[in-house]
C-alpha cells in the first residue's frame, strides 16, 4: 500500500517537474496517468475479493515492469540519453531490486521492461534521433556493477533480517513457552482435583440399586448422575490433553541421537490414537487404523505422540462439517524407508498455501491456530532423521507422510538383547499360562518369551483354562480376546468369583481398525502385531499390580510426600494408602530436608515446582550431601514434564518423573518399583 501511495504521488510530481521545471524534451501525460492509476489500484488491492488472490502476483509483476523499467527507459530513450535520466535509470535498478530480491525474476522483469521501452521508442510518432554523448561502455560497467553490488547488499541485508527475525521468533517462543508452562502448572492442579473428585463420586455411586437401598434416589437419577460424571471426566481429560498439546508445540526437540530408542510404529501409533482427547464419540468413530506391516524406528515416544496429536487435531477440525468424514492412519514398511500415512477426506489445502504449512506461526483456514503445530512436527521428524511431507488435492483429500529411515538389524538385535537382560531377573522362575486357540500365535508368543527363562503352558479354550488355573499355580495368564467357550471377560469374572487373585492380560489377536473396537481402560491389554518392549512391560506391570502381596510387603515402608498444595498431598496419600505404607508429609523442600534428618524414609515423592525450595534444589542438596538419606529414591511430580524439566530433574538427582494428574495404576507401579531402589539412578 505504501509503495502505491509513493508511486502515485511521484508520477504526478515528476511529470510537472520534468516538463515545466527542467523543460525536458519529452514527457508523456498518458503514460504517467496509466502509471498513477496502477499505483492507486495497488493501494486498494487488499479490498479485492479472495478469488483474485491467485492472480495478484501476475498483476504485481506487470505493475512493476510498467512503472519502473518501462517508463524510466522510455524517458531515457525519448530524451536522447539526457544526463538526468541516466542517473534515474540507475536509481530505478536499485528500487526494482528492493521489490524483487530474486535475481532471476529481477533480470526477467528488467529485460522485459527495457525491451518494451525499445519497442515503444521505435513505434513512437515523436521518435527522437538518438545521439548519445556519454561513454556507453563506462555507463554499462556502472549498470552491471550496480546490479551486482545491489544484490550483494540485498543478500547481506536479507541475512541480517533473517537473523533478526530468528532472534525475534526465538524470543517470542521463549516468552510464550514460559507463559504456557506457568498456565499449565496452575491449571493442572485444579483439574487434577476435579478429576480425582469425579472418580471418588463414581466409586461412591452404586452401580445397581433397589428402592429399599436408596429410596430417595431412584435408579433413573443414579444413571443420570453416572452419565454426567463420565461427561465431566471426558471434559477434564480433554482440557488436560489441550494443555499437553499446547506445551508440546513449544518444545524444542533437540533430542540427542544417543537417547533415541527403538519404537514399534504399530504400538505407539495405536496408543496415541486411543489416548487422544476426543471431543465426542463421533470424532473417535472417524478414525481408522490399518497396522499393515509393523516396523521399528528410532525415536522418542512422547514427541512422536505429539506429532500424531497435531495431525489429528487439524484433520478433525476440518472434518467437523463433513458427515462422512474419515481419517485413515496406515503403516507401510519399505527396504530403506518406512512410512506412516495420515490421510483425511477433507476439503484439502490450496496449492499456493501448501509450501508454507510447516513454517512457524503460519496459519491458514484455521481459527484460533498458533501456527506452531506443523512446525513442531517438522522439527521432531528432523530430530528422528526422518521427514514429514504433505500431499493434498482440493476438495478430495489431505495426506501427511511421516518417513523414517530403516533401522539397522544389528541395532534392533542389540536393543532386544538389552530388553531381555533387563527383564530376565524378574521373569525367571515364574509361570505363564497362554489361553489361545490360534497355533501360530501360541508359537510366536512362546518364542518371544523363550530367552526369559519363563515357564509357559498352553490351553485352547476357556473351560480348559479355568480347569488348569483351578488345579495349578500360575503367576500370570494371557487370554485371547476371542477365546472359545469362555472368552476373556467371562474367564476373568469366573476367576474372581473363585477368589483366584491372578493377574490377567488380554490379547487382541484379530484385526482391529478403530479405537472403538477395543477397550484400553485396562492397561493389561496387548495387540498384534506384538512388540517386544510392550509385551514385557505389560506382563511385568500386571504381575506387579497384584494388590494382596504388595500391601503385605510394603507395610514396613515409609514414604515422604512433599507438595505445597494440601489437596495434592491428600490425593497422593489416598493412593499410597492402598499399599499400606507409613506416610509423612511436608509443604516444601526445606521441610522435606528437616523431616529426612529426623525420620528414616524409603521414598521421597515431591512436586518439582514449589515455593521456598523447589524439588530440583531439594534433590540437588540431598544428593550432594554426606547424610544417610543421600541415596533415597526420589519421584518427581509436575504439571509440565518437558525436555528442559527432565534434564534439570536428571541433573539434580531425581530418579523418575510423573505428570499431573497422577493416574493410580502407573503411580502405584512406579512407587512399588522405586521402593526396591537402594542407590540413586
Amino acid at each position: 500500500m505504501v509503495s502505491g501511495i509513493i508511486g502515485a504521488l511521484a508520477n504526478v510530481f515528476f511529470y510537472f517537474t520534468f516538463k515545466y521545471g527542467f523543460h525536458l524534451p519529452y514527457e508523456n501525460f498518458w503514460l504517467r496517468l496509466i502509471a498513477t492509476l496502477m499505483c492507486i489500484s495497488v493501494i486498494f488491492m487488499h479490498r479485492l475479493p479472495k478469488s483474485f488472490s491467485p492472480y495478484f502476483p501476475y498483476y504485481w509483476h506487470t505493475f512493476l515492469i510498467f512503472v519502473l523499467p518501462f517508463i524510466f527507459t522510455v524517458n531515457l530513450l525519448m530524451n536522447n540519453f539526457h544526463e538526468l535520466w541516466l542517473y534515474w535509470e540507475i536509481f530505478m535498478i536499485f528500487v526494482l531490486m528492493m521489490f524483487i530480491p530474486n535475481w532471476f525474476m529481477f533480470m526477467f522483469d528488467f529485460l522485459i521492461g527495457v525491451l518494451g521501452a525499445i519497442i515503444f521508442y521505435n513505434f513512437s510518432t515523436h521518435n527522437i534521433p538518438l545521439d548519445p554523448s556519454f561513454n556507453i561502455p563506462l555507463y554499462l560497467i556502472v549498470i552491471v556493477f550496480s546490479i551486482i553490488a545491489g544484490y550483494i547488499f540485498s543478500f547481506g541485508n536479507a541475512n541480517t533480517i533473517k537473523e533478526l527475525e530468528r532472534k525475534k521468533s526465538e524470543e517470542k517462543y521463549l516468552a510464550l513457552e514460559a507463559l504456557a508452562g506457568s498456565i499449565a502448572h496452575e491449571l493442572r492442579n485444579p483439574l487434577s482435583q476435579v478429576h480425582h473428585n469425579l472418580n471418588e463420586i463414581l466409586l461412591e455411586l452404586p452401580v445397581k440399586t433397589t428402592e429399599k437401598e436408596t429410596e430417595s434416589l431412584p435408579n433413573k437419577n443414579i444413571e443420570t448422575i453416572h452419565k454426567r460424571v463420565v461427561q465431566a471426566q471426558s471434559a477434564v481429560n480433554r482440557g488436560l490433553h489441550v494443555i499437553t498439546m499446547t506445551l508440546g508445540n513449544f518444545r524444542k526437540p533437540d533430542i540427542a541421537k544417543s537417547t533415541l530408542t527403538c519404537l514399534s510404529a504399530a504400538t505407539v501409533t495405536r496408543k496415541a490414537i486411543e489416548e487422544y482427547g476426543y471431543a465426542s464419540d463421533q470424532e473417535k468413530k472417524m478414525i481408522t487404523f490399518e497396522p499393515g506391516h509393523d516396523f521399528i524406528f528410532l525415536g522418542e515416544e512422547d514427541n512422536y505422540t505429539l506429532v500424531l496429536y497435531n495431525l489429528l487435531v487439524n484433520a478433525l477440525q476440518v472434518l467437523q462439517a463433513k458427515p462422512d468424514g474419515r481419517i485413515v492412519i496406515s503403516l507401510k514398511q519399505g527396504d530403506t524407508t518406512n512410512r506412516v500415512y495420515v490421510r483425511d477426506n477433507g476439503p484439502g489445502i490450496q496449492p499456493e498455501v501448501l509450501p508454507r504449512i510447516f513454517d512457524s506461526f503460519f496459519t491458514s483456514g484455521k481459527k484460533g491456530g498458533t501456527g506452531l503445530g506443523l512446525a513442531f512436527c517438522k522439527r521432531v521428524m528432523t530430530s528422528f532423521d526422518g521427514t514429514i511431507s504433505c500431499n493434498s488435492e482440493k476438495d478430495r483429500y489431505t495426506e501427511f507422510v511421516l518417513e523414517f529411515p530403516a533401522v539397522d538389524p544389528k541395532v534392533i538385535r542389540n536393543y532386544e538383547s538389552q530388553l531381555y537382560e533387563e527383564y530376565r531377573p524378574f521373569f525367571t522362575g515364574k509361570k505363564l499360562l497362554i489361553a489361545c486357540d490360534k497355533p501360530e500365535f501360541r508359537k510366536t508368543f512362546k518364542a518371544l518369551l523363550a530367552p526369559l527363562m519363563l515357564g509357559t503352558d498352553t490351553v485352547t479354550d476357556g473351560r480348559e483354562a479355568f480347569k488348569k488355573l483351578s488345579t495349578e499355580r500360575f503367576d500370570l495368564v494371557l487370554i485371547d480376546s476371542e477365546l472359545p467357550y469362555l472368552n476373556a471377560d467371562e474367564l476373568s469374572k469366573k476367576l474372581n468369583i473363585a477368589t483366584k487373585e491372578l493377574p490377567v492380560v488380554t490379547c487382541v489377536t484379530s484385526s482391529r481398525t478403530t479405537p472403538l473396537d477395543y477397550n484400553l481402560e485396562s492397561e493389561s491389554t496387548l495387540f498384534t502385531p506384538l512388540a517386544l518392549h510392550e509385551v514385557l512391560k505389560t506382563l511385568k506391570s500386571t504381575i506387579e499390580a497384584t494388590r494382596a502381596p504388595i500391601k503385605e510387603s510394603m507395610s514396613d515402608k515409609t514414604v515422604l510426600v512433599v507438595d505445597d498444595q494440601d489437596f495434592n498431598r491428600k490425593l497422593i496419600k489416598t493412593m499410597l494408602n492402598k499399599l499400606g505404607v507409613r506416610i509423612l508429609e511436608g509443604a516444601n523442600g526445606l521441610e522435606a530436608l528437616k523431616i529426612l534428618e529426623k525420620e528414616h524414609c524409603d521414598l521421597l515423592i515431591m512436586d518439582m515446582r514449589m515455593p521456598v525450595m523447589d524439588g530440583f534444589e531439594t534433590a540437588a542438596q540431598i544428593r550432594s550431601g554426606t547424610t544417610a538419606f543421600r541415596t533415597i529414591p526420589i519421584l518427581g511430580l509436575s504439571g509440565n514434564v518437558d525436555s528442559e524439566s527432565l534434564k534439570m530433574a536428571a541433573e539434580s538427582g531425581i530418579n523418575d518423573n510423573l505428570m499431573k494428574p497422577v493416574k493410580l495404576k502407573p503411580f502405584l507401579q512406579k512407587v512399588t518399583a522405586m521402593l526396591n531402589i537402594s542407590q540413586p539412578a
